[in-house]
């Protein structure tokens, strides 16, 4: 026959807690997604910007205006295309997109979002 004293299993208490840690990170997860997502696509067209470059026929307002028409079909909104940065060094052209993203949890609880693997070289630059 069972008691009380040889039941075991968890208290409303602590279904309570764990069911709120649960929902903590649910929570995270659906704030966060999205500016995740975004990333991949900003990462996306910056790689096909910089793997379509030509010198030759291209200057950096060319690239400046594909960024743009590629971030405003997307719908990118935390990072505008003059953000981007696109520069000269050693006779390779770069473009560098990295940023950061500040997504609100709860109240005073912010998530920081750093996405520093966004400069790109181009290739060469024929001055």
């Amino acid at each position: 026959m069972n008691t009380l004293r040889h039941q075991r299993g968890m208290s409303i208490p602590g279904m309570l807690a764990v069911a709120a840690m649960v929902g903590f990170f649910v929570m995270c997860t659906i704030r966060l997604a999205p500016r995740y997502l975004e990333y991949l696509s900003v990462r996306e067209i910056i790689t096909t910007v910089a793997r379509e470059y030509n010198p030759e026929e291209e200057d950096l307002p060319d690239i400046r205006r594909r960024i743009d028409t590629m971030f405003n079909t997307n719908q990118i909104y935390d990072l505008k295309p003059k953000d981007v940065e696109i520069f000269h060094k050693d006779g390779k052209t770069y473009i560098d997109a990295r940023y950061e993203a500040r997504v609100p949890i709860m109240g005073i609880i912010d998530a920081v979002m750093r996405f520093d693997d966004l400069e790109i070289e181009t290739g060469n630059h024929k001055f």
